[in-house]
């Protein structure tokens, strides 16, 4: 049997070798993490100074990185009066995160963002999350301008992602936003996750989430309240999915308005399932101008849904003309098909609970109902129908139009 011998010099070498071993992965680990502190960049968290410029150079340095970064922002109050725009045009990185604990803050005086467009605005991105925080747009004043008619900058929207993939928005809190509080345009996966939205019911044109040009959009377990839609789905959206969400107040989910250019690409494959709409202005709602239009709706899914003296449940409009204002007054060629209204129920805060007011050349079809159970008062609502199609099956009420 032959034995080997490990000298002290030898062990004091595999010592050594397992040292280096150990220190470089730790270098790596350290390296890999990036971690960037917008405080180190000079942000303060007093509510007062404008942390701007650290936003801005904390994205500069995630995006020269090739590896993943985890952009921190501690508990605290940060001002940032500057619209912010982080491209991801010449980012070697495909993965930044933004951690946020505290609270960022828009100018309280609205003139300062003016017409800036977007507060934070993602253009061209890939791989970007957002984990907590709360966005503070500051919008009342902005509102009340609006509301007294006088000449009024138009604001700004909160945080809206452009051309960009791979996003995800989880935990998110978004306050008085001046414009829309969250817009998905033109992106490519995008998970949206426990956000909450609050703004007040007379708040103009402050949409919770608008989606549109988008594909494999997902939000789940929300809670909106805001002045506008809830979640508004504009042209080109395909594959939406909304489950488990709490709307009011508010004007509802609505796919639309839709048809107000002619060339406009479809709304296809939208889920909504599992959500309560309480005090709403509308439940569900289709709205298209009166106009020619190449565009159309098909493939939508209403499911498990409960309204709560929502104020229009169930609506297809097709001769929309918010305020009665400029209305074309023409046939819509929106085409709108395959919709299914399944288990609904609750209370109408109107008489008719049940809406379809479509196009007179193309007539909605393949409208389909199934156990649907509105009252008005205790009593049974009513339902109106025009140029629609469709067939019901189980329980409905109010009494079948079609």
């Amino acid at each position: 049997m032959k034995t080997i011998v490990i000298s002290s010099s030898n062990s004091l070498l595999i010592v050594f070798l397992a040292l280096i071993f150990l220190l470089n992965q730790q270098l790596t680990a350290a390296k890999s993490e990036n971690n960037i502190n917008v405080v180190s960049l000079g942000a303060k968290a007093d509510g007062k100074t404008d942390s701007s410029r650290a936003f801005s150079s904390a994205w500069d340095i995630a995006c020269k990185s090739e590896n993943p970064s985890t952009i921190i922002v501690p508990i605290g109050r940060y001002l940032v009066n500057l619209a912010l725009t982080f491209k991801g045009t010449n980012c070697k990185s495909k993965a930044i995160s933004f951690v946020i604990r505290g609270t960022l803050v828009a100018p309280a005086d609205f003139r300062v963002l003016g017409n800036g467009g977007t507060w934070f605005a993602f253009d061209d991105v890939a791989g970007v999350s957002i984990f907590g925080g709360v966005f503070d747009g500051q919008g009342a004043g902005l509102w009340a301008c609006k509301r007294s008619g006088r000449r009024c900058p138009l604001g700004a929207t909160t945080l809206r992602f452009t051309n960009s993939r791979n996003i995800a928005i989880n935990g998110l809190t978004s306050l008085n936003s001046q414009l829309y509080h969250i817009v998905i345009d033109g992106c490519e996966n995008v998970k949206v996750e426990g956000v909450q939205i609050s703004a007040s019911s007379i708040s103009p044109n402050t949409d919770g989430i608008h989606v549109q040009s988008s594909t494999g959009v997902t939000i789940l377990n929300s809670h909106i309240a805001t002045g506008d839609d809830c979640v508004s789905i504009g042209a080109g959206t395909n594959n939406l999915w909304i489950e488990n969400m709490a709307c009011g107040p508010g004007h509802g989910v609505s796919i639309g308005s839709l048809g107000k250019e002619f060339n406009e690409p479809g709304v296809v494959n939208v889920t909504l399932k599992t959500a309560t709409f309480t005090g709403t202005e509308n439940g569900v709602r289709i709205k298209s101008w009166g106009r020619p239009s190449n565009g159309y709706v098909r493939n939508v899914l209403f499911q498990h849904l409960t309204m709560v003296n929502a104020q229009n449940p169930i609506v297809i409009d097709q001769n929309y003309c918010p305020d009665d204002k400029d209305c074309p007054g023409k046939i819509s060629g929106v085409r709108i098909s395959d919709v299914t209204y399944q288990d609904i129920h609750g209370s109408s805060a109107t008489p008719i609970a049940l809406k379809f007011d479509c196009s007179s050349e193309y007539h909605c079809t393949n409208i389909e109902l199934n156990d649907i159970n509105l009252t008005y008062k205790t009593q049974e609502a009513r339902s109106s129908c025009v140029n629609v199609v469709g067939t019901t099956s189980g329980s409905i009420g109010p009494q079948r139009c079609f």
